[in-house]
């Protein structure tokens, strides 16, 4: 009997995506990544499970040796606690280590990078954020890129034929 999944790369064994960051690759450099926990509370690991979870516009900030996600979405869902006063788009504390907050801090600081959330997944049953040391790219580099993939695409095209 056959089986039908699909095959990940081997750094992603475990990994179930909740939500995709698309736009961050359009309007950033990415050059290296780090893999960060939520501090969440339990309406929105329900919300998260459910798959109600958008960091589009989010952003990451260092504050106070702390690293916090701003701007990320998570909507509630209908059935959360009466008791409980959910707020969908509240500051959540990122968990990393000292030495790479600290390292993060030295780029973000002197280097002018940014730092943007570029997925959010479950990894072993704890919700993940896959967060990016970016620069910001100009008009004619996104052209550029466009350009390329278009190329790739017709490529792939010419060679299927």
């Amino acid at each position: 009997m056959s089986t039908n999944k699909k095959k990940q790369a081997p750094g992603e064994a475990g990994r179930k995506l909740i939500a995709l960051n698309k736009k961050a690759r359009h309007d950033y450099f990415i050059d290296d990544s780090y893999e960060a926990g939520l501090a969440l509370s339990g309406w929105e690991v329900k919300a998260l499970r459910a798959g109600r979870a958008q960091i589009k516009e989010g952003y990451v900030l260092l504050k106070d040796g702390e690293a916090w996600l701003f701007g990320a979405h998570i909507s509630p869902l209908p059935s959360a606690s009466t008791h409980v006063n959910p707020d969908p788009v509240r500051t959540r504390k990122l968990l990393l280590q000292r030495r790479q907050i600290d390292h993060l801090v030295g780029l973000v600081e002197r280097k002018g990078y940014t730092l943007v959330p570029l997925s959010l997944y479950w990894k072993k049953g704890k919700a993940k954020l896959e967060i990016g040391l970016a620069r910001g790219k100009k008009k004619y580099d996104k052209r550029a890129a466009e350009k390329d993939r278009d190329w790739q695409r017709q490529k792939e095209r010419i060679m299927k034929q």
